[in-house]
């Protein structure tokens, strides 16, 4: 049987290397994107081996049904990478209710929608690898970044519950944060909030999405069966 990966956000930056490194171990690779089509086609054709872009918009439940559904037509969805995300950075007294919302949305309402969409399928087959992309900034905070690092904090909490739910159905949950990585979601930060983010890595230098995405692929392994619940940093030290 086909085993898929569903990596939302999957035209980005992390998402990119992650269906990448997930094609070459073997996965039938669903590119996630929620509005770049060309550039998700491009991700695709750039995978080792079997890869397709998808659209999901993980705001939308009806979208997420149709690609786990997608998944399904394939094979078997044995990994999901929520990956998806927004950075909408304001200092608090300037962030309003609709922009606070709308980061909440997309990256802590969209990844519980695709895990719970993808969980029916993987509690049927008793297997299943649920990996989610949080941040260094859930663990520090950083001035100006009150909505994205609540989101991302809500993440972890949400991952840690949710592994304890089913660790006992051989489904994992688990969470990487990244540091400071070179991305067009980082590209929108300002000077000063890049610059507080790499000064606070031991490393000082920004992570690749490589190195993100080599440990996103041991989560979604086979040989990481005993590891759930965890958050993993890879943040050249920022949150030492």
């Amino acid at each position: 049987m086909t085993r898929v990966a569903l990596v939302t956000g999957g035209s980005g930056g992390i998402g990119a290397a992650t269906c990448r490194a997930l094609s070459a171990d073997g996965y039938h690779v669903l590119v996630g994107y929620g509005g770049n089509a060309e550039t998700a086609a491009k991700v695709a054709a750039d995978c080792a081996g079997d890869a397709e872009a998808v659209h999901v918009d993980v705001t939308d439940e009806d979208s997420v049904t149709a690609a786990v559904a997608r998944a399904g037509e394939i094979g078997t969805l044995a990994v999901v990478v929520n990956n998806a995300g927004v950075a909408d950075d304001d200092l608090l007294l300037r962030l309003d209710p609709a922009r606070f919302d709308r980061t909440i949305e997309v990256n802590l309402r969209g990844a519980y929608l695709v895990s719970r969409a993808a969980l029916r399928p993987m509690l049927r087959a008793r297997f299943g690898r649920i990996v989610n992309v949080a941040s260094v900034v859930a663990l520090r905070g950083n001035v100006g970044q009150t909505a994205y690092a609540a989101s991302k904090a809500g993440l972890i909490g949400f991952s840690k519950s949710l592994a304890r739910e089913i660790g006992r159905k051989g489904v994992t949950v688990n969470v990487v944060a990244p540091g400071f990585v070179a991305t067009a979601m980082t590209d929108a930060l300002g000077d000063d909030a890049r610059d507080a983010l790499l000064a606070q890595a031991p490393t000082g230098r920004a992570v690749e999405a490589d190195e993100v995405a080599a440990t996103i692929a041991f989560l979604a392994s086979e040989h990481a069966g005993s590891t759930t619940g965890a958050v993993i940093p890879v943040d050249g030290g920022a949150g030492i």
